[in-house]
């Protein structure tokens, strides 16, 4: 689910897993990075929503898809 609907929470769409990418972007991160840091972030209850690795992606391409991010390098970074 792309955004939230009254059945799905924030966190759970991939509009909300995408603002808490943009979040980590502070400095250039990779793919494996995001990854770690979201179960890590997971885990420890510091993000609610569960996602699958595929969702990740599918976030990024979102994300690259609207202008958010960018590729350099092998790294994701924030635009603007």
């Amino acid at each position: 689910m792309i955004i939230p609907t009254k059945h799905t929470n924030f966190s759970e769409s991939l509009l909300g897993l995408g603002s808490y990418i943009l979040n980590k972007l502070k400095t250039p991160k990779t793919v494996d990075y995001l990854w770690k840091q979201y179960n890590i972030d997971y885990k420890k209850e510091r993000y609610f929503g569960k996602h699958s690795f595929d969702n990740l992606l599918l976030t990024i391409i979102f994300l690259y898809s609207i202008g958010a991010v960018k590729e350099k390098n092998g790294d994701i970074i924030k635009c603007g």
